[in-house]
């Protein structure tokens, strides 16, 4: 049921979801816009790349942050609406919410509708709505980043694994769940373009984040 609370939250879920974090860090600590360097994108991937770690590493954590706070406003919406944690209709809104969150940090508000590609966010969401899944996405994601050193690989492998896992692994059996997960599939096929071609022209770049700056 949508009501002006639901409205209000998902308005809020956009505007949280459109923090650009990437931008306003490069820009407070390192008088840099990351999206004019690397590969445009305000995310956690391209800070790392630009800035490293230090701005990296909250970038990343921030980012995951307004994917599963936009989410968990669910909460404050009423049981009564929603039908409580358990409900089709309750985890439903959690997903057009996270769905909000995701579209802000596409195209923020804040920073003139240019950001990044939503990884990091989308697996704020994915933590907030199902646990397993998400655990299960990180176990793949590092895997494939130790073994491969691509990010970009490691997150559209991760993207399907969720699917595999929502559908397979630990199954929800909620039509919405597995539709939402082929929509991440997709989502990071098409944001992900650019780098599918550079992997399969090995033009990819690769990270180490275990390398030490020479003294």
């Amino acid at each position: 049921m949508i009501n002006e609370y639901t409205i209000w939250a998902l308005v809020l879920a956009y505007l949280l979801g459109s923090i650009p974090t990437a931008v306003w860090i490069g820009r407070a600590f390192y008088d840099i816009d990351v999206r004019e360097y690397g590969s445009g994108n305000a995310g956690a991937t391209n800070t790392f790349r630009v800035l490293g770690k230090k701005a990296g590493i909250p970038v990343m954590l921030i980012d995951i942050l307004k994917g599963f706070t936009a989410t968990k406003l669910v909460v404050f919406i009423g049981i009564s609406t929603t039908g409580g944690p358990h409900s089709v209709s309750y985890i439903n809104l959690e997903l057009a919410l996270g769905i909000a969150a995701v579209m802000g940090h596409l195209f923020p508000i804040f920073a003139g509708f240019r950001g990044g590609k939503g990884i990091a966010t989308l697996f704020g969401m994915v933590l907030a709505v199902h646990l397993q899944a998400a655990l299960l996405c990180v176990i793949v994601f590092i895997i494939v980043l130790l073994v491969t050193r691509y990010v970009s690989l490691s997150s559209i492998i991760a993207g399907f694994t969720y699917l595999i896992g929502v559908t397979f692994v630990y199954p929800l059996y909620i039509r919405s769940v597995i539709i939402y997960g082929m929509c991440i599939c997709a989502l990071i096929l098409v944001t992900h373009q650019k780098n599918i071609e550079r992997l399969l022209k090995g033009k990819e770049s690769k990270v180490n984040l275990f390398k030490r700056k020479e003294a």
